[in-house]
């Protein structure tokens, strides 16, 4: 028996950057959202033992460095199943992106091996093994509109959103996560320094700075949640998108900053995408892919051949509610 999904991505609307841990990872405040664009994952389960991968592309590894295969020997040892898993990854999704496609396909496979074998593990069961193989595992686990904590892993599900066009942007150029980060540490050390203050206080001053950029964006979905479920209008006249009103709120991604400079024609993708019509453009994650959030189809459809036609892939697709994410999920 073999079982497909749809392996769905994720955008960030909304990424702040706290302090650095001991773990070495980093506080984090975002919102996830599930968008259309998807890889497809095939699991089923052979006669021997082991865990093989098959993908076209060659920068996916097959090996237990592959976050399905690491997903896979749990699974199969808490499901205290026997057989060889054989997965297979149809992949659409960029490497590297920005848009959580290994985390995806790694939840995906997950799931798969449960239909086979059709035996499910406990909810909380689910959601502790995947974080520790990823932080952004767990919210291909909820789908929909998601709150982040933590360094990412602690999730908490958002009101089911209505759609939005989407126009998503995805440059050959890929971005390294963990590098990211340690470019984004230097720079705020350094701005501190140059502020004057001592090296001894830089970390101490550096948590302080990084806790006031996320207690912003927590006043902004607070509010945002309270209109969400108070019933208050949305501007006036016609009802916005929640979505337009969480961007109002002020959202922002943290990893702009050392992104751009970083890779400039990024900083003029997000220009390009403002220029031909979205209400808000951002990077997704570290990047490289940037997404723009349009009013409707028809403008996401014109947005996409303007910014296509100064050089860049571009894909129209729509975010994801919860419910469609899970109906759309498994194929056939």
């Amino acid at each position: 028996m073999t079982v497909t999904l749809r392996s769905f991505a994720k955008i960030n609307l909304g990424l702040r950057i706290g302090a650095s841990r001991a773990d070495g990872y980093h506080e984090l405040l975002t919102v996830y959202q599930t968008i259309g664009l998807h890889d497809l994952v095939r699991v089923s389960i052979e006669r021997g033992s082991g865990i093989e991968i098959h993908c076209a592309d060659a920068r996916v590894p097959k090996d237990e460095t592959n976050t399905c295969y690491r997903i896979a020997e749990r699974a199969m040892q808490l499901l205290r199943a026997k057989g060889r898993v054989r997965i297979q990854l149809d992949k659409r999704l960029p490497v590297q992106g920005g848009l959580g496609g290994a985390s995806a396909n790694a939840v995906s496979t997950l799931l798969g091996l449960e239909r086979v074998l059709k035996k499910r593990l406990p909810a909380t069961e689910r959601l502790r093994i995947v974080a520790e193989v990823g932080s952004d595992l767990p919210l291909f686990l909820l789908g929909g509109a998601v709150l982040g904590v933590g360094r990412g892993e602690q999730v908490y599900p958002l009101p089911d959103l209505p759609a939005m066009a989407c126009v998503v942007v995805t440059p050959e150029t890929g971005v390294s996560t963990p590098k990211a980060f340690g470019e984004w540490d230097r720079r705020k050390a350094a701005e501190l320094r140059s502020a004057g203050e001592s090296m001894a206080a830089v970390p101490t001053l550096t948590i302080a700075w990084t806790s006031d950029r996320i207690s912003r964006l927590s006043c902004g979905l607070s509010a945002w949640l309270s209109e969400q479920y108070s019933g208050a209008p949305f501007g006036r006249g016609r009802a916005e998108n929640p979505l337009l009103a969480l961007v109002r709120a002020g959202i922002k991604n943290d990893f702009e900053e050392v992104v751009f400079p970083e890779y400039p024609e990024l900083g003029e993708a997000k220009t390009a995408l403002l220029r031909a019509g979205a209400k808000y453009a951002s990077l997704s994650g570290s990047g490289s892919t940037l997404y723009g959030l349009v009013a409707s189809k028809a403008a996401a459809r014109s947005a996409a051949l303007r910014v296509r036609r100064l050089g860049w892939a571009t894909q129209v697709t729509a975010t994801l509610s919860r419910s469609t994410y899970w109906r759309r999920m498994f194929v056939g």
